[in-house]
């Protein structure tokens, strides 16, 4: 696989510097990508660049994901309107080793001469004081050449702390170390991350003598309504499945807007280019969303995920669901449904012994706004209790009913689903 032909026909490459594609042509190159630790998981924006990584390995190069040890503790003012909070230190060693093992699963450490590398830059620093900092790297660049960056032009009405200003010296001095230290010649990053990239090819030239370094950059990915890529109504769209189930993970694929669906299927599938446009061409796009959000399900969680969520996708959306399907559901499947539609809380004392259907759901949740309105939905036929109908306002429920010892499945009608859980 070329890698630069194989991001140009994705729509992945944004910029690049001259003599990239003749140096990469030439054999195994290194090159990096770095993941500041300022949020408890990575997002699906971060996965981009994991894509990308991925994409650089399978061309037989080396990658290297660089934990942002030192530059998470300033704070990259790229694409930023305003100073961002700092986190304690204590948050980012937490981010950092949660992120360390979500890098773990999506780029091959283990085996090979590519082999991918994870290195944190806070080694870089750890033992430097200020001084030193301020003599062998603030001296480099100047500041007429670092005001001239985006990242920093567009913050001087709104205001830039020197924390911030330096950020760029920080990554410039990330990409020396790694090119002297690793003989890493490429960072890559999204576009807004372009100046801090060219500083740091910059600072190589100044500071290595027959230094030459390379960057290359993607679009920002943004949805067809112009809103930023990854957030949806709840907002980020996380890696990690205690922040964003399986299930809304996949939700967010089948729900896309179809004029976002080939951009998404580019960058997101690993499929082969001639599979790629064959499937542009011949499915329609509720199928073709299916089949990405299947690929990347399992990828980002697991089989057993994405089994659960057609699981809970029958429950909710097939009108021929049994209930045996919904007894065979685990607690996490039984939660997720709970959280997709209306949920009440009651004591589980009430249901250990027997209760009565009716009193059930129109004393103890708002399924039913009287008994006398419960009655009615058993006479037509319209309650079912764990997909089964009932008939007889006199039933009794009891521990037996509950599915995996704590739920209960009430349907008034066809789309009317309610959970109820007992505590």
């Amino acid at each position: 696989m070329n890698f630069i032909d194989e991001l140009t026909w994705r729509g992945m490459l944004q910029d690049s510097t001259p003599g990239v594609k003749e140096i990469l042509s030439k054999g195994m190159n290194t090159g990096y990508i770095g993941f500041d630790p300022t949020a408890p998981s990575l997002t699906i924006g971060n996965y981009v660049q994991l894509m990308i990584l991925s994409f650089w390995q399978q061309s037989g190069h080396q990658p290297i994901f660089l934990l942002g040890g030192a530059t998470g503790r300033i704070g990259d003012p790229s694409g930023k309107d305003k100073e961002r909070l700092l986190k304690t230190e204590d948050e980012l060693d937490k981010n950092l080793a949660f992120q360390r093992k979500q890098a773990e699963k999506f780029l091959n450490f283990n085996d090979g001469e590519n082999k991918a590398l994870m290195i944190n830059n806070y080694d870089f620093y750890k033992d430097m004081n200020v001084l030193d900092f301020l003599r062998d790297v603030g001296k480099n660049l100047t500041v007429n050449y670092m005001m001239s960056k985006d990242s920093v032009k567009n913050r001087l009405e709104t205001g830039l702390s020197f924390t911030e200003f330096s950020y760029q010296l920080l990554q410039a001095y990330d990409f020396q170390c790694l090119y002297k230290n690793y003989n890493c010649k490429f960072q890559m990053g999204g576009s807004d991350q372009w100046g801090n990239i060219t500083s740091g090819t910059e600072f190589i030239r100044r500071n290595v003598e027959g230094g030459k370094a390379y960057a290359i950059t993607t679009p920002l990915l943004t949805k067809a309504d112009g809103k930023k890529f990854g957030k949806s109504e709840e907002g980020n769209l996380w890696l990690d499945p205690n922040m964003t189930s399986p299930y809304k993970f996949y939700q967010f694929w089948i729900n896309a807007d179809d004029a976002d669906l080939a951009k998404f299927y580019r960058y997101f599938s690993f499929k082969e280019r001639e599979e790629i446009e064959s499937d542009e061409k011949e499915l329609d796009p509720r199928t073709l969303k299916k089949k990405l959000a299947e690929e990347l399900t399992v990828r980002i969680h697991s089989e057993e995920d994405y089994a659960a969520v057609e699981d809970v996708s029958e429950i909710l959306f097939n009108k021929n669901a049994t209930a045996d399907k919904l007894k065979s559901l685990s607690v996490d499947a039984l939660k997720t449904i709970g959280q997709e539609i209306p949920s009440f809380n009651v004591s589980g004392d009430m249901v250990k012994g027997q209760v009565n259907v009716v009193d059930l759901i129109a004393e103890h949740t708002a399924i039913c706004s009287s008994k006398g309105d419960a009655r009615r939905a058993i006479k037509n036929n319209a309650l079912s209790i764990n997909k089964v109908k009932i008939s007889d306002h006199n039933h009794l429920l009891d521990s037996n009913d509950l599915l995996q010892g704590n739920y209960i499945m009430v349907e008034n009608g066809k789309k009317n689903k309610y959970l109820i859980s007992t505590t």
